[in-house]
């Protein structure tokens, strides 16, 4: 109940229901069970990773895609053996209570302000005013009756979903309907954006590999909008892969394959 309660807080009360756990971890034999939040795995760098180390070793590895919060749970329960996750306060909260450990950043990302060009007639954000000032921008005019702007949020606990909240945060505002609306969750992020003509906070990679081009990037490379992927194991599931995985993914044959995906960065040493 504590755990559920501290990652809780990390979004600060906004979380998603946890959908049904897979089976718990358990022999130290079995298949590395690996989680991976759904937009590194949308965006395809959990799968490269996965397949190259793969090759390198032999050892197979399933991923468990899933947003970070409830992926963390899961690995402090033991029911994974390690994941790759983008929510530092709530991985760093973990870490303290002695739950997850080994954590090793393996890439560097961005999360992007995204939607439809701003209504004719409204005033945008004024230059070099961050995430806070565009968000105040858009949450000015969407509260203008004669707008029909709507913002979609990830709503599940994931690493974008503890982005955005965090930026609401930053902006002093606390969103509200009706031109705020949490996705469904029955399909991707990016698929519920473009079919509402909407803004959202997304993650590079995902949009990028889902077609992000069709609405226009309002805000890119915003240090308040940075992405750290990291990884971590599970004290209560110490399967020997992890170790090799995690310092596979934290050296240079993973970087490597970090390095040829198009929306990371190699973290500096």
């Amino acid at each position: 109940m504590r755990r559920r309660l501290l990652l809780a807080t990390c979004l600060a009360g906004v979380v998603a229901p946890v959908g049904a756990r897979e089976p718990r971890a358990g022999t130290a034999g079995g298949r590395l069970r690996c989680g991976a939040d759904v937009a590194l795995v949308d965006s395809g760098l959990a799968q490269a990773l996965q397949r190259g180390f793969g090759r390198d070793t032999g050892l197979p590895v399933q991923l468990v895609p899933a947003p970070s919060l409830p992926l963390l749970e899961s690995l402090a329960a033991g029911e994974i053996d390690m994941a790759l996750t983008n929510t530092p306060a709530a991985e760093d909260e973990l870490e303290r209570q002695g739950l997850i450990h080994d954590r090793r950043p393996i890439a560097l990302g961005q999360f992007l302000v995204v939607g439809p060009s701003w209504p004719r007639g409204v005033e945008p954000a004024p230059p070099g005013t961050g995430v806070a000032g565009l968000l105040q921008a858009f949450a000015r005019a969407a509260a203008t009756p004669s707008e029909a702007l709507v913002f979609v949020s990830a709503n599940d606990g994931s690493g974008v979903h503890a982005a955005e909240q965090a930026a609401w945060r930053l902006a002093g505002i606390a969103p509200q309907a009706p031109w705020y609306r949490p996705a469904s969750g029955k399909r991707p992020l990016a698929d519920e954006v473009h079919a509402q003509a909407a803004w959202a906070i997304v993650e590079r990679g995902a949009w990028a590999a889902q077609g992000g081009a069709r609405l226009r990037m309002h805000l890119d490379g915003d240090p308040a909008l940075v992405e750290t992927v990291r990884a971590a194991r599970a004290f209560r599931s110490p399967h020997p892969a992890a170790t090799l995985f995690a310092g596979w993914i934290s050296g240079s044959r993973g970087h490597a394959v970090v390095a040829r995906q198009r929306a990371y960065q190699v973290p500096a040493r």
